[in-house]
């Protein structure tokens, strides 16, 4: 025992977050329960909606964007989403970025199971392994950002920077959207909103951090303008996604999209990690690429849609 204490006791000393950051962890976990149960009953209210007003490639109208409201099962998920929200922000409030926005990763194996016995089908050997890579890259690389990532005070000048890239993949999306109009695939909207929502996450830590350290501006307030916009514009992607995906693989590019995005303006532009050694960097790399291929390989072998 007196051999083991020692090597424990190092590597507890290696981690960076505190014991009250840590509690960031469960919390983003319940979130993302409530993430997976509302992306089911979403998928579900979109589903009905289509049956009735009939499906578009082009992208939903307001005429089925107004039916969803009428939707009983639309509007529950979008209550437990909210839900997510709330336990989202509370997380990013206690702990790094890099540790907590990783761990979304885990409503994808709830929306698979979930999807699955809503439909009546079972998860192939291919889909299941491509739902273990996803879920293997998200942790590697949350383990390496638990050991790694730190609380830093964000200045004005690296807010700036995140909002005008933000306006700048604002102007691409646009231009992607109107150009890509007949050739749209639920893989467009699904990294299209997960890259906003990779900015909303930020975007709300910041906002946060401004708001608990007393000091909220005008800065702040162009930060929750843009913060809304980003959010209104990638649920509405989302929603078309459900249309041409399933559950669990608009899940997927979420959970795996919103944090590689979310992580990286974290350390690039927040410097999060700014005292990870270059192993650090390699891993984080790495570990994006392996929960990327996981989605494209979940894309390719999911069960076609229902009509």
């Amino acid at each position: 025992m007196d051999g083991v204490s020692p090597n424990l006791s190092d590597l507890t000393e290696q981690v960076s977050l505190t014991p009250f950051q840590a509690l960031g962890i469960p919390i983003a976990l319940i979130g993302a329960v409530f993430l997976s149960i509302g992306a089911q009953l979403q998928h579900r209210g979109v589903a009905k909606v289509e049956n009735r007003l009939g499906a578009s490639r082009s992208g939903m109208s307001v005429r089925q964007i107004l039916a969803l409201i009428g939707r009983p099962s639309w509007v529950m998920g979008t209550l437990m989403l909210g839900l997510a929200v709330i336990f989202q922000l509370t997380s990013l409030r206690i702990a790094p970025l890099l540790v907590v926005q990783p761990l979304g990763a885990v409503a994808l194996v709830i929306t698979a199971v979930l999807n699955a016995r809503s439909t009546g089908r079972r998860l192939t050997g291919r889909v299941k392994r491509s739902i273990a890579i996803c879920v293997g890259g998200i942790g590697l690389f949350a383990t390496v950002a638990a050991f790694t990532a730190i609380e830093t005070e964000i200045t004005t000048r690296q807010l700036i920077t995140v909002l005008v890239i933000l306006l700048v993949v604002g102007a691409v999306l646009a231009v992607a959207f109107v150009a890509l109009r007949h050739r749209r695939s639920a893989l467009f909207y699904i990294i299209g909103a997960g890259v906003l929502y990779g900015f909303v996450a930020t975007l709300a830590k910041v906002v946060l951090n401004r708001v608990f350290a007393g000091n909220f501006d005008w800065l702040s307030i162009v930060c929750i303008i843009m913060l809304i916009a980003a959010a209104a514009l990638g649920g509405y992607f989302v929603q078309n996604a459900y249309s041409s995906g399933s559950p669990d693989l608009v899940i997927a590019g979420l959970t795996v999209v919103d944090p590689i995005v979310a992580v990286t303006i974290g350390i690039v532009v927040l410097g999060e990690a700014a005292n990870a050694p270059p192993v650090a960097a390699v891993l984080f790399l790495v570990a994006g690429a392996i929960a990327v291929y996981g989605v494209f390989q979940l894309a390719k072998y999911q069960p076609a849609k229902r009509s």
